[in-house]
């Protein structure tokens, strides 16, 4: 391991961690990156069994940005990379009882008959209301409600919301959990000028929005990604190394002490989930407290991969998945048709499918046992899928605790580690707990801390190096 003296300390080796220290190398910047467990990558894990191939995490990262696909060419695994199956793009969405298409467009909305004509005329109405005070914060179901109805909330945002954060619209935070969404309304008036005029904006900036970002993942997996990081950063990772303690160090900067010894820093990293940073003893440095970040709610998510038999599934699969609004009752969040969207995920002959079970709707339902799990998803599949016959692949991976929850009030969070960059110069936070929790957006927060963390340093922009 190179000498700590003068490195970077990053705790975590999830994404975030592992993107901004390999950025940070690059920079000619040495780090050590202290992990608590055996292993990098954190919630991503790619499992190859019996000609499955099964994620335990997150699917697929959305191509939203130059910043991603700069990463990927500087790992050097551009051959490695494959985008979803440009006919796997329709998505469905439960409605009485059964999946329905859902339309690709805002203009489809108006004529399919999966909403009825109030909820229509609401959406012809959305860019002539008045846009909120912009100091107002608002649950993602109130401004739903203010801006559509409750049919839009109940079979639309709901749904997406269970699908993306695991989360309850009424208490997520519009601020804080989806900012590019209260940004248009405060911009353009309307979210429906804001998708349009905002296009312009996005182009420019060679960006893509997450409805239309292409979907990307490696040929056997996501971990492919973390792997290729932790390689390149080899003797610079300290696996099962929980991190006890950080200290204000009046010669070198901080302090990091782990159960094998201590290193002395030029600046810390915190990239761990925000429930691992507050178990962590601070010294030295007024207000240097990592507690509160444990009141950032995690809710459990178990994710649920079952193979079938092609034959044995009645629905043609012929899209990214399936959405299940709380108010049609089913006990999974929604289904992934994985080997839809990627090939070589299944056996020839075969489907894998993809379920989540729990999150804030039904958190009790994820700390089932695997058996009970199994058999709660494979009944709701049978009648929304019509699968018939008996799974020939089953696994389950249960996170006890998932994903962050922006609630309302959330700021109090995002106010506090902003204060404590500000006074305590060196500590930088960086990770799903406060720039997103998809993992594009780790993979820029990696990306833009490390920039930062280099600017600090008077180490030159990315512009000026060249990859290695």
């Amino acid at each position: 391991m190179v000498s700590p003296n003068h490195s970077i300390a990053i705790v975590g080796a999830g994404i975030t961690g592992l993107t901004a220290a390999f950025r940070l190398r690059q920079r000619g910047l040495p780090v050590t990156v202290y992990e608590a467990s055996d292993r990098v990558g954190g919630v991503i894990r790619s499992v190859r069994e019996d000609g499955y191939l099964a994620e335990f995490g997150p699917n697929s990262v959305l191509d939203i940005s130059p910043v991603i696909r700069a990463l990927i060419k500087d790992l050097d695994l551009e051959s490695h990379r494959i985008y979803s199956d440009p006919a796997a793009e329709n998505r469905y969405l439960v409605r009485w009882r059964r999946p329905v298409l859902m339309p690709a467009s805002p203009p489809g909305f108006l004529t399919c008959k999966l909403f009825s004509w109030s909820a229509k005329l609401a959406l012809l109405r959305e860019p002539f209301l008045p846009k909120a005070p912009a100091d107002r914060e608002e649950s993602v179901a109130d401004f739903v409600l203010r801006r559509l109805n409750r049919e839009w909330l109940d079979y639309a945002i709901n749904p997406m919301i269970a699908g993306i954060f695991a989360g309850d619209p009424a208490r997520l935070s519009v601020l804080h959990g989806f900012p590019k969404l209260h940004a248009l309304e405060q911009r353009y008036g309307s979210l429906i000028k804001g998708q349009i005029l905002g296009a312009k904006e996005r182009k420019r900036k060679g960006e893509v929005s997450k409805q239309e970002a292409p979907k990307v993942s490696f040929d056997e997996g996501l971990q492919v990604l973390t792997d290729t990081l932790g390689e390149r950063l080899g003797d610079a990772l300290c696996l099962s190394r929980p991190v006890r303690l950080i200290a204000r160090d009046p010669q070198s900067g901080w302090r990091v002490e782990t159960g094998m010894g201590a290193g002395r820093h030029r600046a810390v990293l915190l990239a761990a989930p925000a429930y691992r940073l507050s178990e962590i003893a601070v010294e030295g440095g007024s207000g240097l407290d990592l507690t509160p970040l444990g009141e950032i709610h995690y809710p459990p998510v178990a994710s649920v991969v079952l193979g079938y038999r092609r034959e044995d599934v009645t629905h043609p699969l012929d899209g990214f998945g399936v959405l299940v609004p709380e108010v049609e009752r089913y006990r999974i969040l929604g289904t992934l048709f994985s080997s839809s969207l990627f090939p070589n995920r299944a056996p020839a002959g075969h489907v894998a499918l993809t379920s989540y079970v729990g999150g804030m709707r039904a958190p009790d339902l994820a700390r089932r046992s695997e058996d009970e799990l199994v058999a709660l998803t494979d009944e709701d599949l049978r009648e929304l899928l019509g699968v018939r016959g008996r799974p020939t692949f089953r696994h389950v991976m249960v996170y006890p605790r998932a994903i962050p929850q922006y609630v309302l009030g959330y700021g109090r969070f995002k106010d506090h580690m902003d204060r404590l960059e500000s006074d305590l110069p060196g500590l930088f936070f960086a990770g799903h707990y406060r720039n997103g929790i998809s993992l594009a957006d780790s993979i820029l927060a990696g990306d833009d801390v490390a920039r930062r963390i280099a600017e600090r340093a008077g180490m030159p922009a990315a512009s000026e190096i060249q990859t290695r």
